[in-house]
């Protein structure tokens, strides 16, 4: 894990085992003081558990010690899965601070896999140091520290390969180094189940604005563009997308309301979309964001 010091990073043995009933009070209910233990009785026999038990320890390998698992064969152990009912298998029991509290029966898609230790992890409250982590990346990038930043968001991913805030950043850190290359080659290799989410969304939105305004021009030739010709809207789209570039937003968002104000259907709603291509790339509570889009509302139902 991140906290951790080189050497001392847990082997998959140390968290995942075959137990007997002589060592479950030791493995489950001692362990689960800890951490939360997931229970597998399966059989050799046993069709679905083939399927199960692997998909299972991925997922736990995954989490590289935050979740633990034992593998009990009722064949072998037939009192323990007695004292705990265990009727058919795959039977999967998950326990924490010595208490089940929750299980399943038979085989599991892997995103129901992956609901059911997520949800244990959470319950868990550990989340082996990537909180801590990603709050250092982002101070880091907070003051310019691109080159860090993107290291420590890369380290997180190793841990977490699926971690949407560290994708996310990954790639603001990439463009904030002024790479807009690197960040295309990130987003390029965001994984399909967090390639939606609201994080690496907004950071493909603010890769999308640095891509367009590299085609921009210069800033104080579009600004005169477009005060000789006010009704050119490419003028003014190209002079909105050069203030963003400089960290005028708010300027950058006056030009292209103005432009849905004179023609809303200008190049097939242009300034719209690069609109709400700006506020998704802002955070959800930013003032601006929240002032632009009930603008842009008030216009579009005016």
């Amino acid at each position: 894990m991140l906290l951790q010091g080189a050497g001392e990073q847990p082997q998959t043995a140390d968290f995942i085992k075959d137990v007997t009933e002589a060592e479950f009070m030791a493995e489950v209910i001692d362990a689960s003081m800890k951490v939360p233990v997931i229970v597998d009785f399966w059989a050799p026999w046993c069709g679905p558990c083939k399927t199960l038990g692997p998909a299972l320890e991925a997922e736990v390998s995954r989490h590289k010690g935050r979740v633990r698992m034992v593998k009990v064969d009722v064949d072998k152990n037939q009192m323990i899965a007695s004292q705990l009912r265990v009727q058919s298998i795959p039977t999967v029991y998950a326990f924490f601070q010595g208490q089940p509290v929750d299980a399943f029966q038979g085989a599991l898609p892997p995103s129901e896999i992956r609901k059911f230790v997520d949800k244990l992890i959470a319950l868990g409250g550990d989340d082996g140091g990537l909180g801590a982590a990603l709050e250092a990346a982002e101070q880091m990038l907070a003051e310019g520290a691109t080159d860090d930043a993107a290291e420590t968001f890369a380290a997180i991913l190793d841990e977490e390969g699926e971690n949407a805030q560290a994708w996310a950043g990954l790639i603001r850190a990439r463009l904030a180094g002024a790479d807009t290359d690197a960040a295309a080659e990130a987003l390029s290799r965001v994984p399909a189940a967090v390639a939606g989410s609201a994080p690496v969304e907004a950071a493909r939105a603010q890769l999308a604005l640095a891509q367009q305004a590299a085609k921009a021009g210069p800033l104080a030739d579009l600004e005169r563009r477009v005060a000789a010709e006010p009704g050119d809207h490419q003028a003014r789209m190209d002079y909105a997308t050069a203030l963003h570039a400089a960290g005028r937003v708010e300027e950058a968002i006056d030009q292209l309301l103005e432009s849905f104000r004179r023609d809303r259907d200008w190049n097939d709603g242009a300034a719209k979309t690069r609109l709400i291509t700006i506020f998704d790339a802002m955070k959800p509570n930013d003032p601006l964001a929240q002032k632009g889009r009930r603008r842009l509302s008030s216009l579009i139902f005016a």
